[in-house]
C-alpha cells in the first residue's frame, strides 16, 4: 500500500455530544477536555496510520477559532500530513453542529507529532 492509500486508510472521525459536565462556567466546552478529545483522535490516527506502538512527542498550534458550546455536537476529524523516518504529524480539525439545525463550523484545530517506539520505548522506523 502507498503512503498516500495510508493516509487515506487512517483517516479518523469521531463524533461526540457536548454535555454540560464537560463545559465551563461560560457554558461552552472546557479548553482542555478538547485538547485531550485531540490527543485521543491523533493517536489513534497515528496508530491507524503504522500499526505499531506511537506516543505523543508534541501539540503544535492550537486555535481555537469559535466556542463549543453545550448542546451541540462534535465532530473530530484526524488525517496525516507529514510522514518522517521514526515520526509523523496528525492534524485534528473540530467542527461543532448544533443538533436541529444545518448548522456547521470549524471550531478547533491543531497539529500533533508522534513517534513509533519498540518495547524498550525507543525510537523505531515508521514501516
Amino acid at each position: 500500500m502507498t503512503t498516500e492509500e495510508k493516509i487515506k486508510k487512517s483517516e479518523t472521525r469521531i463524533f461526540k455530544a457536548v454535555f454540560p459536565n464537560t463545559t465551563n462556567h461560560y457554558d461552552t466546552l472546557f479548553g482542555g477536555t478538547a485538547m485531550q478529545l485531540m490527543d485521543e483522535t491523533a493517536f489513534i490516527t497515528a496508530t491507524r496510520f503504522s500499526r505499531q506502538q506511537m506516543v505523543t512527542v508534541s501539540s503544535d498550534k492550537i486555535d481555537f477559532k469559535k466556542p463549543i458550546p453545550a448542546g451541540t455536537i462534535v465532530e473530530l476529524y484526524g488525517y496525516v500530513t507529514h510522514v518522517g523516518n521514526t515520526s509523523l504529524k496528525v492534524r485534528v480539525d473540530i467542527f461543532v453542529e448544533e443538533m436541529y439545525t444545518n448548522f456547521r463550523e470549524k471550531a478547533v484545530s491543531g497539529e500533533f507529532t508522534f513517534v513509533a517506539i519498540n518495547e524498550d520505548k525507543k525510537p523505531i522506523k515508521i514501516e
